[in-house]
């Protein structure tokens, strides 16, 4: 035993528990989930005309009087399982408001349908993948000496690429303060490209919503230099949403052009600042727009929601723009595991975040995204069904409904979280183990073409 690792000792010593079945079944039940809450408590469910007890469930029956449920972190890095049924739900999240179910209209696949992607503008250049990184025949250099121009052609991985040329040359003020305000211009965005599609059908701009409805989710995606990128499904809908038919005017051609339109026309204004004056903030001029046909002429409606359901469980960690965590002093960000270029951006982000005039912004508290404070995947209202939805149904289909006609009186209350290291290696494993069993199920379902995976999806 005293050659065995702490935490394969750990893990004996759990497998010989006399709870240790029962332990195992909510490890099950969390889909191996590696950082579950402990919750303690109680639930009793009463029928509402006759007050009898139909059901009634207290965590002093469970192994250490707790029950665990899952983290429900999106990250891979940080939970690998829950992770998993993370990009599931957002697959079937982006799918359904493409080619519909879950409460929506498979005709919403004959609509307008647009997969748009925008950019960060340009801070300065920075070095890139592909062929030669930035010939200049002429040479030349920049005001602090360093050369303009980069003969070399940089691999993939090379730590170079999306660094800057001149890092004193760089916008660094103007790229934590665009990223600030990233989600005002998206918002700004949305309006001008409903405004552009009225005057281009010729009805007055404020009556847009009585002849049509524009529908969206959107994802943000930081870059190798360290700047969010927006990828964003758009469809056109009819004034009363997915189930409405759009007017006969509103068709691709002329979505696309209100797009460019717009990408090219918003802008956004920081608040004046002494130190930094008034920037004026706009999209890149990079600005690519595909039209999603039901006929499969163009990118694959599956495909769109893979490549969205697949980055949304990624964490700043991963992309190398921040971190996961948020730093809460100046040395978090001097011990952060970040590249030169990115722990500039955070210390800029501190800096400004300690003038009067930004406080609105919260750059401090977002200094580990880099000044941005959207969420990483949003949606409006009538693009298609809601997280909470998807569980309601992965609920259902376990068995779990709500009883009609009855009252449920509950209390719980938190008592930890996480794994011993025994619990987290035999985690892992159950988590390895299912996502094996997805793995397979989903062969055997596209080798015989009719097995249920609704099952391997929760």
């Amino acid at each position: 035993m005293r050659h065995l690792t702490e935490a394969d000792r750990d893990a004996l010593r759990i497998a010989q528990d006399p709870d240790f079945p029962r332990w195992l079944q909510q490890i099950t039940a969390t889909g191996g989930c590696a950082h579950p809450v402990h919750l303690s408590g109680h639930t009793t469910t009463l029928d509402n005309a006759t007050g009898e007890i139909l059901h009634h469930y207290d965590t002093r029956n469970e192994p250490g009087e707790r029950l665990l449920v899952r983290c429900r972190n999106r990250r891979a890095a940080v939970c690998p399982a829950c992770s998993r049924l993370h990009a599931g739900d957002t697959f079937h999240l982006v799918r359904a408001g493409l080619t519909g179910g879950k409460s929506v209209p498979a005709t919403v696949r004959t609509r307008p349908r647009l997969f748009v992607t925008l950019t960060a503008p340009s801070f300065g250049p920075v070095h890139r993948v592909g062929t030669t990184c930035r010939p200049r025949r002429d040479g030349g250099a920049c005001e602090h000496g360093r050369p303009l121009g980069c003969h070399t052609v940089h691999a993939p991985a090379d730590p170079l690429v999306g660094q800057p040329v001149c890092p004193d040359c760089y916008d660094y003020t103007g790229h934590v303060l665009w990223h600030a305000h990233a989600a005002k211009l998206w918002d700004r965005f949305v309006i001008d490209v409903r405004r552009r599609l009225a005057s281009s059908a010729g009805i007055v701009q404020s009556r847009f919503a009585r002849h049509a409805r524009l529908s969206f989710a959107r994802i943000a995606e930081y870059q190798k230099r360290a700047a969010v990128h927006v990828h964003a499904v758009i469809r056109l809908d009819g004034p009363d949403g997915p189930t409405d038919e759009p007017p006969h005017w509103g068709t691709p051609d002329r979505l696309t052009r209100a797009v460019h339109a717009s990408a090219q026309r918003v802008t956004v204004h920081t608040p004046y600042s002494p130190a930094v004056g008034e920037l004026e903030l706009s999209w890149g001029i990079q600005t690519d727009v595909r039209a999603l046909h039901a006929d499969g002429d163009g990118p694959d409606d599956d495909a769109v929601a893979a490549y969205v359901a697949k980055y949304v469980t990624k964490g700043t960690d991963e992309t190398g723009a921040g971190t996961d965590h948020k730093v809460t002093t100046r040395d978090d960000i001097d011990t952060a595991p970040v590249n030169r270029h990115v722990r500039t951006l955070m210390h800029t982000c501190w800096s400004l975040g300690s003038l009067p005039e930004y406080a609105p912004l919260r750059l401090r508290t977002w200094t580990h995204t880099l000044g941005y404070r959207g969420h990483i995947l949003t949606k409006s209202r009538a693009y298609s069904t809601t997280y909470a939805a998807l569980r309601a149904d992965r609920a259902h289909h376990h068995g779990h409904t709500d009883t009609p006609d009855a009252i449920t009186d509950a209390h719980w209350r938190y008592v930890g979280s996480g794994h011993t290291p025994g619990a987290a290696l035999i985690a892992a494993g159950v988590a390895e183990d299912l996502a094996e069993s997805r793995r397979l199920s989903a062969e055997a379902s596209q080798q015989g073409g009719g097995i249920d995976n609704s099952s391997a999806q929760a």
